[in-house]
């Protein structure tokens, strides 16, 4: 799990892609502290396992899925990708849950700079949609952020200077592909509503219950 509370940017130093997968190779410092050959850091939100590790970079494997779902297959030598380790029992929680699990990728529309703020706006699957709401958590590149408004394919998310500054959003260009995970909060709750059946129906009952009455 993480916070998407991004640690440091790091420049990918390699990456080939075969047919059942890839090696990409990030050269990075902040992340590498108390790291070892196995844990999880999150690219652009992408979890993976550190295979490899050296003073100044580590390298992971990435699986055809990996490839197939997220903007990994667009990186090229020289891109900046966000990192976060994997959070600790003692990890202060400054975002919100997220796995690591990318659900989509989503395309960059539109930047505008507001007083001392920015706003840009994503596009996104239509599938998607359903789980992005006004106020609601999302996850950019592996960015812990808050929707400021939805409408259509279309959300837009506010951004302090030091988000923007301190993370690889200030390098995205009209069209550009970001990885999005999707509130995991809302993914259980269709789940429970789309199994249930009359014993498990929220209702009177089901409310005084649970404590909610």
């Amino acid at each position: 799990m993480f916070t998407g509370i991004i640690e440091e940017t790091g420049l990918v130093k390699g990456f080939t892609q075969s047919s059942s997968g890839g090696t990409i190779k990030i050269e990075c410092s902040k992340v590498l502290d108390d790291t070892k050959i196995g844990d999880s850091i999150a690219i652009n939100g992408c979890c993976q396992t550190v295979v490899e590790k050296d003073s100044n970079s580590f390298t992971a494997r990435v699986s055809q899925e990996t490839l197939y779902v997220t903007n990994f297959k667009n990186l090229k030598t020289g891109d900046k990708v966000n990192l976060e380790r994997a959070l600790t029992p003692l990890t202060r929680m400054g975002g919100h849950i997220v796995s690591g699990h990318v659900d989509c990728t989503g395309v960059f529309v539109n930047k505008a700079q507001l007083a001392d703020f920015y706003e840009l706006s994503f596009e996104v699957p239509k599938e998607f949609c359903k789980y992005i709401v006004r106020k609601g958590s999302i996850t950019i590149n592996g960015i812990s952020l808050t929707v400021a408004e939805i409408k259509d394919r279309i959300f837009k998310i506010a951004i302090i200077p030091h988000t923007f500054e301190n993370t690889n959003l200030k390098d995205l260009k009209i069209g550009s592909i970001v990885n999005i995970e999707t509130d995991i909060i809302g993914k259980y709750v269709e789940k429970f509503l789309s199994t249930r059946d009359n014993k498990n129906s929220i209702d009177e009952n089901f409310l005084i219950e649970n404590g909610f009455m």
